[in-house]
């Protein structure tokens, strides 16, 4: 089945939000995964042109050198950019740029550009994540108007391989597979117009209930992930700790949040640590949801799904994740240096997000870009209550070949209006790349483990 027969917009849309529960696709839908459509679903089949190839199963275990530390080696070193868009020539490539990508080129007339290099289709994920899908295809449903999931704890992966509006394919972004449990060390950092910045040295974890000992089984059942987020340097910072119970319906079971202020010593719930609230740490430049390009509770917009397009997204980003860059190499005034950035041609699913009547969040509208690939949120332009572009995000992610899942090398969120960004994610000079697989347990996640976290 093509593309434009699996997406159904319009109508027929409103009409299905409109229901509590929502039917899972047919069997005979579901065959299509794995045969005209790759396990996750997206399209196997290159484009006309060949400038996208086809899916042929993705960049497996061996493709370049892993390091001591974990860093992946770059399977693409050897390749040249095809070509590089700049402010000069934005306007012929502009049918495959973002909004946001085209008001950056105006922005930053002289420094920002996109080198587009030969487009490479690396993703690819374990089998039993494939088998999760394809039972996730025939039995997840979205209940609560699409703001919670039925049947999700049963295959726990990719909610609607093949989606049928907008809010589908934002839940397979939430619900996509990232190595079971993470442990990650990272920076963000902040500039300043003239590009002075602080570095800050974050540690988190992030952990599943399938992966986790100790865990309330009728609990779970309505959770997704257990996260912790600690600002580890500079000292003023240091020992700030937030950890948050991420549920699957949060209509029915918001949030659960809790923050230690090092200077206070108190542990606190934190109810606000969700939507619009600032992100931590990160100087007013991200909301709380712009973790992970966008996290959460979709209950405050309605979703609309556009379509399918091709455009040039952030791909394969290993040079930009390796442990020879200094952050002061990536770091820059205005934007991160562009040219340690790969960007190659994909499809993507273009959703857009409009802020509800009577509901409040600083954006009004979010215009999302999904890869088809791995479902990751690859570009979002954030406008304001005017109808003003404000905001524009990038997510430079690479394949990690060796676990079968997709990482940010970095995350960029560029204020058009300050002139102004924050990158965060940077793991190149960290002890470690980030760790995949280690159990954890229910007792490192509670109010009294976020207190132990935070002392220094």
């Amino acid at each position: 089945m093509k593309a434009s027969m699996i997406i159904k917009t319009g109508a027929l849309a409103l009409s299905l939000l409109a229901t509590s529960v929502m039917a899972a696709v047919s069997e005979q839908e579901a065959t299509q995964l794995g045969a005209t459509l790759t396990p996750v679903g997206a399209q196997k089949e290159g484009n006309a042109d060949g400038s996208i190839p086809s899916w042929d199963g993705g960049l497996k275990p061996g493709a370049a050198p892993v390091d001591a530390k974990g860093f992946l080696g770059d399977p693409f070193k050897d390749e040249k950019p095809l070509f590089t868009i700049t402010a000069a020539n934005a306007e012929q490539y502009k049918d495959k740029l973002t909004p946001g990508q085209l008001a950056m080129f105006k922005r930053y007339a002289d420094t920002y550009r996109i080198p587009v290099y030969p487009s490479h289709r690396t993703a690819w994920a374990p089998s039993n994540i494939y088998d999760a899908a394809k039972k996730s295809a025939t039995g997840v449903q979205l209940v609560s108007d699409g703001n919670g999931l039925g049947n999700f704890s049963d295959s726990r992966y990719y909610a609607f391989p093949i989606p049928k509006n907008g809010v589908e394919v934002y839940w397979n972004h939430v619900t996509r597979y990232r190595g079971d449990n993470i442990h990650r060390w990272a920076v963000q950092a902040v500039p300043q117009v003239d590009g002075a910045y602080t570095i800050v040295e974050t540690e988190d974890q992030n952990s599943f209930p399938q992966f986790m000992d100790g865990v309330n089984v009728e609990e779970a059942k309505n959770v997704l992930y257990y996260y912790i987020f600690a600002v580890n340097a500079p000292a003023r910072l240091a020992g700030t700790v937030s950890m948050a119970h991420e549920t699957i319906d949060q209509v029915k079971d918001p949030r659960k949040a809790w923050t230690y202020n090092a200077g206070q010593r108190r542990v606190r719930r934190a109810p606000q640590l969700a939507y619009d609230a600032p992100g931590l740490a990160a100087d007013g430049m991200r909301t709380s949801d712009n973790a992970d390009m966008m996290n959460g509770s979709p209950d405050r917009y309605d979703w609309k799904l556009i379509g399918k397009k091709e455009i040039y997204i952030p791909y394969n980003n290993y040079k930009l994740q390796s442990p020879s860059l200094k952050y002061a190499d990536i770091v820059k005034p205005g934007h991160i240096n562009q040219d340690l950035t790969r960007y190659e041609l994909h499809r993507v699913w273009h959703v857009q997000a409009t802020l509800k009547s009577g509901e409040r969040h600083i954006y009004a509208k979010r215009d999302m870009y999904f890869d088809e690939d791995t479902w990751v949120l690859s570009e979002v332009d954030h406008y304001d209550g005017r109808g003003q572009l404000w905001r524009v995000g990038e997510n430079y992610t690479y394949t990690n070949y060796e676990k079968g899942l997709n990482a940010p090398a970095a995350q960029g969120f560029y204020d058009l209006i300050a002139g102004r960004y924050i990158v965060a994610a940077m793991s190149n000079e960290s002890k470690l790349a980030p760790q995949y697989g280690q159990r954890t347990k229910m007792s490192e996640f509670t109010p009294a483990a976020l207190r132990n976290a935070g002392i220094r």
